[in-house]
C-alpha cells in the first residue's frame, strides 16, 4: 500500500466508540497525512487518549471507519493487521517505565518482544539510539534514579528504536516544568525532522505545540470541529475553538519567557491602529536561530532550551519597556517595535550583536565550536499592512540585513 501525494496515511470516517452507556467518539472524522506531526487537541476527559487508541488498534471503534493507505484495517486479515501494528510506536503518558528493569532493558524491551533479532543486534541498535538522543552512561540506571526529563527522553528512546513508521504521544509534557516541556517539544520536532517518521501527538501545551505541528485538530462532544493548520486554528470565527484556544493560552510563553504569539499579533494591531490615526511609524523585527538543530546536537536539548530562554531574556534586557518581543516559532522570536522605522531597527539590531555573549547565553565560559547563528530580517508597517505581510518583507532575503553569530 502506498499513499499519493494528498491522500492521507491514516482517516477516520464516522469512527464511534461509547464504554456502556456513554459515548466518546460521535462520528470522528479526521485526516492524517504522512511525515507531518498532527496534534490533537481539546478538553480533558473528552476522548483524545480514546481516539489516539484508536489509531494503534488498543481499542475497536463500534463503527464507521479506519483506513490506513485508503483500505479499511476491519479488512486487513492477521497476518496484514499484524505488520501494520510493528510500523507503530506509542510513548504513554508518564513514560510507563519499569522499575524493574534498567534503562537498556526498558530500551530495549519492543527489540525482544517483537523482532527477530540476536542481542548482538539489539545491543547495536539500542546502543544507536541512546546515542541519538544524547543517553550516555545510565544504561544500567534504573528508571528511579532519573529525573522527569531524563525518563521522557529514556521513553522515546524506546518507542523509536523499533524504527517505527508512526509514533503516537499522549501528552508526553505531563508533570514537566517549562524548560523541560520545552526540552520534550524540541526533541519530537527535531527527531522527526532527523528520522521522518509521522507523528501523532495528544496535547493541551497550547499555544506551544503549535510550533512543532504541521497540523493540529480539535475534538469537542466527541467530533473533530477543526482540522488544519496552527495558524488558522487561531484565526477560526468558530466561538467554541476561539474560547478553548484563549483559556489555555497564556499571555507568556512558558518555556522562553516571551509573550504569546496571540498577545504580539494583538500588539502588532494596536500599533497598526497608531500609525493609521496618527502617522506614528513601527517597525517589526524577526530573529532566527538559524542551527539550532546543530546547537542541540552539539550541547543536547536540555542546554539548548536553556540556551534558548537564556537568549530570549538577554534580548529582552535589550529592548525599551515598550517593544514587544514574542515567541512565533520553535526557534524565532518578533519584535513589535513602536515609534521605530526600518533606520532605527538596523541599530536595534547592532546593539543586540554587541550585547549578546555566549557567557550569557550558556551561563558558562565559551564552548568550542559552539555558536548561536542569527539572522535578523525586519520591515517597517504601511498603513494598509497585515501582519503576514510585513513578516513575509521581514523573511524576504532583500530584508534580511543583519546576521551575527553568538560564540
Amino acid at each position: 500500500m502506498a499513499t499519493t501525494m494528498n491522500e492521507p496515511l491514516i482517516e477516520f470516517k464516522e469512527v464511534s466508540k461509547s464504554f456502556g452507556d456513554l459515548p466518546v467518539l460521535r462520528g470522528v472524522n479526521l485526516r492524517i497525512h504522512k511525515g507531518e506531526i498532527t496534534s490533537i487537541i481539546g478538553k480533558s476527559g473528552g476522548g483524545k487518549s480514546v481516539l489516539l487508541k484508536h489509531i494503534i488498534g488498543l481499542l475497536r471503534q463500534d463503527s464507521g471507519e479506519i483506513l490506513y493507505e485508503g483500505k479499511a484495517v476491519s479488512s486487513l486479515k492477521t497476518p496484514e493487521r499484524r505488520k501494520l501494528k510493528r510500523k507503530f510506536s506509542y510513548m504513554f503518558q508518564g513514560s510507563a517505565l519499569f522499575d524493574s528493569m534498567t534503562v537498556y532493558e526498558n530500551i530495549a524491551l519492543p527489540l525482544k518482544e517483537r523482532e527477530s533479532m540476536t542481542d548482538e543486534e539489539i545491543h547495536s541498535r539500542v546502543s544507536e539510539k541512546m546515542q541519538q538522543l544524547d543517553l550516555h552512561d545510565i544504561e544500567t540506571k534504573f528508571p528511579s534514579q532519573l529525573s522527569g526529563g531524563m525518563k521522557k527522553r529514556v521513553a522515546l528512546a524506546r518507542a523509536l528504536v523499533t524504527e517505527p513508521e508512526i509514533v503516537l504521544f499522549d501528552e508526553p509534557t505531563t508533570g514537566l516544568d517549562p524548560i523541560r516541556k520545552g526540552v520534550v517539544h524540541s526533541m519530537i520536532s527535531d527527531y522527526q525532522g532527523r528520522f521522518g517518521f509521522t507523528g501523532v501527538v495528544v496535547s493541551h501545551e497550547i499555544p506551544d505545540i503549535f510550533y512543532i505541528s504541521q497540523r493540529v485538530a480539535m475534538l469537542n462532544e466527541g467530533r473533530i470541529i477543526y482540522e488544519g493548520s496552527p495558524d488558522g486554528i487561531q484565526e477560526a470565527g468558530d466561538p467554541v475553538i476561539q474560547e478553548f484556544v484563549r483559556g489555555f493560552e497564556s499571555h507568556q510563553d512558558v518555556e522562553t519567557g516571551m509573550q504569546s504569539m496571540a498577545y504580539g499579533e494583538r500588539r502588532f494591531q494596536e500599533e497598526l491602529a497608531r500609525l493609521q490615526r496618527h502617522q506614528t511609524p513601527f517597525s517589526l523585527l524577526l530573529l532566527t536561530v538559524e542551527n539550532l538543530g546543530e546547537i542541540y546536537e552539539k550541547v543536547g536539548h536540555r542546554i539548548g532550551q536553556q540556551a534558548l530562554r537564556n537568549f530570549a531574556i538577554k534580548v529582552r534586557s535589550n529592548l525599551r519597556v515598550t517593544d514587544i518581543c514574542s515567541r512565533t516559532a520553535l526557534n524565532r522570536m518578533m519584535v513589535v517595535l513602536p515609534n521605530t522605522d526600518q533606520e532605527q531597527t538596523r541599530m536595534v539590531c547592532a546593539k543586540l550583536s554587541r550585547a549578546i555573549s555566549s557567557e550569557d547565553i550558556m551561563e558558562a565560559p565559551a564552548m568550542a565550536d559552539f555558536c548561536f547563528s542569527i539572522s535578523a530580517g525586519f520591515a517597517e508597517a504601511r498603513t494598509d499592512s497585515k501582519l503576514e505581510n510585513v513578516i513575509s518583507m521581514a523573511e524576504s532575503k532583500q530584508n534580511t540585513f543583519y546576521e551575527f553569530r553568538v560564540c
